[in-house]
């Protein structure tokens, strides 16, 4: 009964706590662990208690209820480290959890790979969203499997690393939201798995299916979809299949309606050459909601 009242709470504080020892490369020794826990018990106790009557969260009208799908790879699970002030809910943002229902969008909301999920451009994309348009409430329905090259958005297709099927897994939970919400718009950031020449010889019709496919068996044939540019980073210059790639998601507005690219220009990755660090995925979400709102507002 403890660890369902207090869990949330007290493990997201304690994560916090302990990630500032080990990125310093501190030993965190098992008294000053008891004393965090001890600190987030008490911090719980200060909350209200968890119950399944005041856990649900009061959801708009449909109409009034506007669903974003995340999709993608890793880069849009996100990877940031996790600070405070991603663990401040937005009174209008919400997130569909692992056991789909709906919750505050606080980071981390993707959960492919727990031992690695962290901040990502989802949470910042919803509060711009919400924050451009008061009288709505922002769905956000996470999605993404990090490593997951494009075939495996494809009805049926078995992700192996993750033992998960993306596409069948995302409709699955599509078909929970949307008797609440309408679908506004699709995020995909994700190519990182595919710049092979194999793989990139045939990324550009992968794709553009994969946006039919999706429109098609969600019933929204013009719902904006949104490609983010993959991490452009000093330390790894890009091959020729890389850029091929790239050169896909760029292209993406002059060959298919309502669609748009956001560009990763001056964003940091985390010290592993590969995932944008914290900053750099807000920042990212910021461009997404621009380009949503640049989508919105065409005729």
């Amino acid at each position: 009964m403890f660890e369902k009242i207090c869990l949330p709470t007290w493990w997201r504080i304690v994560i916090l706590i302990a990630s500032d020892f080990f990125e310093t490369g501190e030993i965190l020794t098992m008294s000053y662990f008891n004393i965090c826990l001890v600190l987030a018990l008490v911090l719980c106790q200060s909350v209200p208690a968890f119950s399944e009557e005041n856990s649900k969260v009061k959801l708009p009208t449909k109409e009034k209820f506007h669903l974003f799908l995340l999709v993608g790879q890793s880069n849009m699970a996100g990877r940031g480290k996790v600070e405070e002030q991603d663990l401040v809910p937005h009174p209008r943002v919400l997130s569909l959890n692992k056991g789909n229902e709906w919750q505050p969008a606080v980071d981390p909301i993707h959960f492919d790979k727990p031992k690695y999920i962290g901040v990502g451009l989802g949470r910042t994309f919803g509060i711009e969203v919400a924050e451009a348009n008061p009288k709505i409430t922002v769905g956000l329905i996470p999605c993404a499997v990090g490593g997951s090259p494009i075939a495996s958005w494809e009805p049926g297709a078995l992700d192996k690393a993750t033992g998960t099927h993306p596409y069948d897994d995302t409709l699955a939970r599509m078909k929970i939201a949307l008797p609440m919400g309408k679908l506004v718009g699709i995020l995909w950031h994700q190519g990182e798995s595919d710049t092979t020449p194999e793989k990139a010889a045939v990324y550009e019709s992968k794709l553009h299916a994969l946006i039919a496919r999706l429109r098609k068996e969600l019933d929204a044939p013009d719902v904006p979809f949104i490609a983010g540019q993959m991490g452009i980073f000093a330390e790894q210059p890009w091959s020729d299949v890389k850029k091929q790639v790239d050169a896909v998601h760029q292209q993406l507005p002059t060959k298919l309606t309502a669609t748009a690219f956001v560009d990763a220009k001056g964003l940091n990755h985390k010290g592993d050459e590969i995932h944008f660090d914290s900053a750099a995925y807000r920042e990212l979400g910021r461009r997404y909601a621009l380009a949503y709102a640049t989508l919105s507002a065409s005729p």
